[in-house]
């Protein structure tokens, strides 16, 4: 006598296609909406990631500039900014090159190994929209002696379109003493 079931006791799954032998147990396949829902949460969970790690990154701190000290600052009123103007050209490229020139005049009683000065320029609204530290006495051009005269010339080529074509703000941002 042979036994045999009234029903397969192993059924393929509904919608799935039957191979040649009923009895084998088949797997439903992943359908391209599921396959896309992967995808997407495979994404986010990389652009979460790559929030993350930005937000957490330290910020790369740029290197602190000299400060004026207060006996720098006190002689800033002996440094004199005169025949200062400003001019635009147009450089082969055809971009455009900002000048600043004029002299500064030294009318203390110590020599000067070094002036810097921070150029800064403003929207129409009166936000910042660039800062640039730029030297007007170097040592590489001697050391500036008291009562001297001196032409200096700062050129700029990268300042933004939004920047309201005024002359900039120019403040003395380092002294330092040749003695």
């Amino acid at each position: 006598m042979v036994f045999r079931p009234a029903a397969p006791l192993l059924r393929a799954m509904p919608g799935a296609k039957s191979r040649e032998d009923p009895m084998t147990p088949t797997l439903p396949q992943a359908t391209p909406r599921s396959r896309r829902r992967w995808l997407w949460l495979a994404a986010l969970v990389a652009a979460a990631g790559g929030i993350f790690w930005y937000l957490e990154k330290s910020p790369v701190q740029a290197p602190a500039e000299p400060i004026l000290t207060p006996e720098a600052k006190a002689y800033t009123r002996n440094l004199q900014l005169s025949d200062v103007e400003m001019k635009a050209t147009e450089n082969a490229l055809g971009q455009t090159l900002v000048e600043i020139i004029g002299q500064i005049t030294n009318n203390g009683d110590r020599p000067l190994q070094l002036v810097e000065l921070n150029c800064v320029f403003y929207d129409p609204y009166g936000e910042v929209v660039h800062r640039e530290r730029v030297a007007i006495v170097r040592a590489r051009d001697g050391v500036m002696q008291p009562g001297e005269t001196r032409r200096f010339r700062l050129p700029f080529d990268a300042l933004p379109k939004s920047w309201n074509q005024v002359m900039p703000q120019l403040v003395i941002a380092q002294i330092v003493f040749a003695d």
